[in-house]
């Protein structure tokens, strides 16, 4: 039951710190991209688990806040967490996997469509370009099995 931060944890807490962002994407296609920007802010929970809250412009106008939760299961041998939005009223469900270089951190989740007809598959992948610089990429698996692209946001560290 109780747990002992792995290799995996260490990784996760590259993500502490403050951070501003800036988004692109698109909401429907044949729609203009919209551009965005915000702030996050990366706390560890015992060593084991990290939380982000975020605050971002929406498109069309508000605020969004966003949370994020990260940790790693070693008896899965995967990252798991969740994400919630003031946006939406879906619960985000994570699993995930650290590529062999320890860069990049893809994480799967099943949410509704674009158009909000049905589920799909999504990722949330996550680079870290440095100590200092990550790259968030969204896209979400078509019924033909290709995946598209639809927001991606550079999130830099505040010093």
């Amino acid at each position: 039951m109780f747990g002992e931060p792995q290799e995996q944890h260490r990784w996760l807490e590259k993500l502490v710190g403050e951070w501003t962002f800036e988004s692109e994407g698109i909401c429907n296609p044949g729609e203009p991209p919209f551009k965005s920007q915000g702030v996050e802010r990366v706390r560890s929970l015992g060593g084991l688990w990290v939380i982000g809250e975020g605050e971002g412009e929406m498109p069309g106008g508000g605020t969004g806040r966003m949370i994020i939760t990260l940790g790693y299961d070693p008896k899965k041998g995967r990252f798991v967490g969740t994400f919630v939005g003031s946006m939406m009223t879906h619960l985000w469900i994570y699993d995930g996997t650290l590529d062999p270089g320890g860069r990049v951190l893809t994480l799967n989740a099943e949410g509704p469509t674009m158009s909000g007809d049905g589920m799909a598959r999504y990722q949330d992948i996550v680079e870290m370009k440095s100590d200092d610089h990550r790259v968030l990429t969204s896209r979400v698996q078509g019924a033909d099995g290709k995946w598209t692209e639809f927001m991606t946001a550079h999130y830099r560290r505040k010093r």
